[in-house]
C-alpha cells in the first residue's frame, strides 16, 4: 500500500460535509416555504379558480423568488445576509400578497428559514472569534 491511500467516503458523508459549511437548513426552509406558497396560490375549487393579488401575479412571483433565494443562499453563502433579508421581507409580504401567506404555513416556513440564513455563521469564523475572545480574556487576566 502506498502512503497516499485514497480514503473512500460515502456520498452521505460528503453531502454532510458540504452542507455543514453552508446555511443549508435555512435555505431548505425558505425553498419549502416558497413551494408551499406556490401551491396555496394555485387553488381550484370546482370550476372556480382562486387567485389573489394583481391577476394572481404575486401568487407566482413571490414563491418563485423565495425558491430562488433559498437556493442562492445555499449555493453562495457569502451573500447570505442579502438573500436572508430579502427572503424575510418577501415572506412577511406574502401574508397580504399570497393567500394569507400560504395559509400562514408558507410564511412561517420562509420566515424561519430566512432567520436561519441570516443568523448562520461559518464554523471557521466562529471558531476564530471564540479563540480571539479567549485570547483577549487571557491577556486581560
Amino acid at each position: 500500500m502506498s502512503a497516499h491511500a485514497v480514503v473512500s467516503t460515502s456520498p452521505w458523508a460528503r453531502f454532510r460535509a458540504w452542507a455543514r459549511v453552508r446555511p443549508f437548513t435555512g435555505g431548505l426552509l425558505v425553498v419549502l416555504g416558497g413551494i408551499e406558497l406556490f401551491f396555496s396560490g394555485q387553488l381550484d375549487v370546482g370550476n372556480i379558480r382562486i387567485q389573489f393579488g394583481i391577476e394572481g401575479l404575486q401568487a407566482t412571483v413571490i414563491p418563485v423568488a423565495l425558491v430562488a433565494l433559498g437556493v442562492l443562499a445555499v449555493c453562495s453563502p457569502a451573500q447570505r445576509l442579502f438573500y436572508g433579508i430579502v427572503a424575510l421581507a418577501l415572506a412577511v409580504y406574502s401574508l397580504i400578497g399570497v393567500n394569507l401567506g400560504g395559509f400562514v404555513l408558507g410564511m412561517l416556513l420562509a420566515s424561519v428559514g430566512g432567520i436561519l440564513v441570516v443568523a448562520w455563521m461559518p464554523r471557521a469564523a466562529s471558531a476564530e472569534q471564540s479563540g480571539d475572545a479567549t485570547a483577549d480574556a487571557e491577556d486581560v487576566a
